[in-house]
């Protein structure tokens, strides 16, 4: 049997001795099987004279075919172009291709190349292990960077199939054909820490000196490239402005990746040699030659073994059907040969010095190993079985630049933005503070709810007021609450209960302010009301309605869009402790898909109420009540949460991303509001029970005060104290004192006039003391009835009714004669001007000059037996006794 082996230096040469025996081996085949000439056929010979030429590596793969022995078995295949050429044909020609230093991925492919086989594995050989070396740190997004070649866009296809299947993220794709910086900078602009590249030498130190410029080296950073580069490759490849102390520094650490040349373990192979000893051997026999050794000496020494042991195989499977046949002709054709020569290959499998020989789909499953360059030099740290899909990494031997392995991204912690605990600590305090106030409030209303002071004030009403301010403060506790206190669950459900409290409570208190607020300006601001009776009861169904508004608001909030938990992110920020690591803030909300609509109705109507309250409040700013002795601090209160609500809704919208000013603010709004509105209600209470008990029984007075600036038809008056028993009478009295009020206004002035017409002309006393006197009759009635406190209509009508029974007297002739000076200074013209000038003089002063007893209060006197009532001749006697 013939054998061709190259004579090109290759690493096939030094091993004379193995060939002919193998000749010898195949010799004795020969003999037994069959009389025709078989050959093994090299490539060297086919690719010896063609320097990787297509066309001249393919015409002289057909001379060989058609003038040479017949051949079984191709050996060799270095051009990756020839060698794809002619293992594309071998199936027609039923032969098998053994290459040891085609690494092309393309040859991979067995629907293309079903007849090729390789000792040495293939460029994509270092896919699974460099997704086993990712996944040993955990690694799960990476960047590639690839050179535009097929080789390596091939590599980098198959690389991303291995990513995908791993579950592993590519954050990015690039490729470059000359400047690899606008790539490299894209890479670091989309944070890819963990980069694979895939080029060669010349432009590894462009990529690295990019790297350099861009500060994409050092403990953040991890690089993989090809491990296939010669030695000291960046100081003849180095063809950029960096200086190789630069091209160093971006280097440190890098991680190559490729196949073991020679097995790392001792074992004696199906040589009789251990890797050691073969290498040392082979060392020996290229100094004797004079030659340059191959990395791929190794690999093509395990294919002579596979080939002795492939044709060793199909021989003995020859002699066996032989044996079988042997009353027959035993004959086989090519392609029954060319068959079982693939089947055995298929099933190869012994220990060789590049280690277990073992093929799958014809692609070698040999050990990748992985390199790492530390100071100026690769050192070997870790190796991939591919048969036991194991990586073994020598301990302590990869270094890190940082304290440890790179990350593969930067670590993003989120960080929730809470309500500092010492702040929501300070603010419940304040809150429980509060709300025992109003607890002390509400035990001082309901412990003197029969007393005459809190009475008058509406006690239900103030029940209401103190629970809605409760219920404002208890909401406080709940907007403190977030995700770092109770669970996503559990605070969707605080969205919404913390709402409905805050509503409700507001309603409650404030209702109940404004509608005190407007039965008091029903009753002082309405002069055409007659004798209509409001009642706490009917003050209970305005906040009642006023609630079932807010009710419907809250339920159809509910049902249609309720409130979710809502995560606001924020843009990265820096660690402040320096690692590598950014911190993303974010903010829990409690919103929903139509928030903007849903808000804008409950401040709609919020509002209507504000300005409703704030209308009332200034309507009834100057009553001045001592039985309703809290509606002027009721308005005070109106203007104050007024106020504070809109600055309080406007600061917490604009302080939205600020969790700690926005509750801040919010709790001391409601704080606020809640606290002076019970203190201006209670406080004075509490003063007056204190220091003038009694107060309510002894002043029983109604101040009707009204400002003069404004309104020149009000007048001031000073009516006794209305007890709750009497309420009822007060409200039919009020339009009736106030309609005799503009009467005796219209009377007063008159007498005026007719006071100085008396001076003036003294001749016309008699006609004016005969005519007006009835009119000036008619002034006392009316201002007796006014100062009574509890005079009844009757005895009003009576004085308006009743017609003088005397005259003046009649004229005395003697006077008549008199001259006109003697007769005005006369006692008698004295006294008369002083009997119609007296009802001019404001009735409030009557009880300081005697003319009114001051202690006749009692209505159930008859109006004879007081003097204001008691009916006398108009004498202007009784006028004199009254001054």
């Amino acid at each position: 049997m013939k054998t061709y082996l190259p004579n090109t230096g290759d690493a096939v040469n030094p091993f004379n001795r193995f060939s002919v025996a193998m000749a010898t081996c195949c010799r004795l085949t020969e003999r037994d099987v069959s009389e025709k000439p078989i050959s093994l056929a090299t490539s060297g010979d086919m690719q010896r004279h063609q320097m990787c030429d297509n066309a001249k590596g393919l015409r002289a793969f057909f001379d060989a075919i058609c003038y040479g022995p017949k051949h079984l078995m191709i050996f060799g295949g270095v051009c990756p172009s020839v060698t794809s050429i002619i293992a594309e044909s071998l199936e027609g020609w039923n032969l098998v291709q053994l290459s040891f230093a085609a690494t092309t991925p393309v040859l991979a492919d067995k629907k293309k190349y079903p007849n090729f086989f390789r000792t040495v594995p293939s460029d994509n050989a270092v896919n699974p292990a460099v997704v086993k070396f990712l996944n040993y740190y955990n690694w799960s997004r990476v960047g590639t960077l690839t050179q535009d070649v097929q080789r390596f866009s091939e590599v980098r296809n198959d690389l991303t199939n291995e990513l995908e299947k791993a579950d592993i993220q590519i954050a990015d794709t690039e490729s470059f054909s000359n400047d690899p910086c606008v790539n490299v900078k894209k890479l670091k602009d989309n944070d890819v820490r963990i980069i694979i590249g895939q080029f060669d030498e010349n432009l590894a130190s462009k990529v690295f000196c990019c790297a350099y410029n861009l500060n994409m080296f050092g403990s953040k950073y991890q690089w993989i490239i090809p491990g296939w580069y010669q030695g000291n490759w960046w100081e003849q490849a180095n063809t950029t402005n960096c200086t190789t102390k630069k091209l160093l520094t971006a280097m440190e650490g890098y991680i190559s990746v490729d196949f073991e040349p020679l097995s790392a373990r001792q074992i004696k192979g199906i040589s009789g040699r251990t890797p050691k000893e073969y290498e040392r051997e082979y060392s020996r026999e290229l100094q004797q030659k004079g030659v340059e050794a191959s990395k791929f000496h190794g690999f093509a020494y395990d294919g002579i073994w596979v080939i002795a042991k492939t044709l060793t195989r199909v021989m003995e499977l020859l002699r066996v059907k032989q044996r079988q046949n042997t009353y027959h002709n035993f004959t086989v054709d090519d392609r029954e040969v060319g068959k079982m020569v693939l089947d055995v290959m298929n099933e190869t499998n012994f220990y060789g010095v590049t280690g277990q020989v073992m093929f799958r789909n014809g692609e070698r499953m040999g050990t990748i190993k992985f390199n790492q360059f530390q100071e100026g030099q690769e050192v070997k740290v870790g190796e991939y079985n591919a048969i036991a899909d194991v990586l073994d990494l020598i301990n302590n031997s990869i270094r890190f630049q940082g304290v440890e392995p790179p990350k593969d991204r930067t670590f993003v912690r989120l960080q929730r933005r809470h309500i500092n605990v010492p702040l929501y600590s300070i603010l419940s305090t304040i809150t429980i503070l509060g709300m025992l106030m109003a607890g002390a409030f509400l035990f001082f209303n309901i412990k003197n709810r029969n007393h005459r002071l809190i009475k008058m004030s509406s006690p239900y009403m103030n029940n209401l007021i103190i629970l809605g301010g409760m219920l404002s403060y208890a909401s406080i506790f709940l907007f403190g609450l977030d995700g770092g206190f109770v669970s996503d669950k559990e605070f969707e459900t605080l969205c919404t209960v913390r709402t409905w409290i805050l509503i409700v409570g507001y309603t409650t208190a404030f209702g109940a302010m404004f509608a005190k607020t407007w039965r008091v300006h029903a009753i002082f601001k309405n002069v055409k009301m007659k004798k209509k009776i409001i009642k706490d009861q009917k003050l209970l169904i305005i906040v009642g309605g006023m609630l079932l508004i807010d009710l419907c608001i809250l339920i159809c909030w509910q049902i249609v869009d309720p409130l979710k938990r809502t995560v606001e992110e924020y843009s990265l920020e820096a660690d402040p402790q320096g690692r590598d690591i950014a911190i993303r803030p974010f903010l829990e909300h409690c919103e929903n898909t139509h928030m903007t609509i849903w808000l804008g109705i409950v401040y709609a109507y919020k509002g209507l109420l504000m300005l409703f309250g704030c209308f009332l409040a200034w309507e009834t700013r100057n009553v001045s009540i001592p039985a309703l002795n809290d509606s002027k601090y009721i308005g005070m209160s109106v203007y104050n949460v007024g106020i504070m609500c809109i600055i309080g809704a406007a600061v917490s919208f604009l302080t939205r991303d600020q969790p700690n000013v926005q509750f801040c603010i919010v709790a001391l709004v409601i704080i606020f509001c809640s606290t002076i509105t019970l203190c201006l209600v209670f406080v004075p209470k509490l003063i007056t029970m204190r220091t003038n008990p009694d107060a309510a029984t002894q002043n029983r007075r109604l101040k009707f005060t009204q400002n003069q600036k404004k309104e020149d038809s009000k007048t001031s008056t000073s009516v006794t104290s209305v007890n709750q028993a009497n309420t009822s009478r007060l409200d039919g009295l009020q339009t009736d004192n106030h309609r005799l009020r503009m009467r005796i206004t219209e009377l007063d002035k008159e007498l005026e006039e007719v006071t100085m017409q008396l001076q003036d002309t003294p001749e016309k006393t008699p006609y004016i003391k005969q005519n007006h006197y009835p009119d000036a009759n008619n002034i006392l009635s009316i201002r007796n009835f006014t100062d009574g406190k509890d005079g009844e209509k009757s005895i009003l009508k009576n004085h308006l009714e009743q017609k003088p029974q005397a005259q003046w007297g009649s004229m005395d002739p003697s006077r008549i004669n008199r001259g006109p000076l003697e007769d005005i200074n006369s006692p008698e013209h004295i006294q008369r001007r002083l009997s119609l000038q007296l009802p001019i003089l404001h009735h409030a002063y009557l009880p300081s000059i005697g003319g009114v007893d001051a202690s006749c209060t009692s209505p159930s006197a008859s109006p004879g037996s007081s003097p204001r009532h008691r009916h006398m001749p108009p004498s202007y006697r009784v006028m004199v006794s009254g001054l």
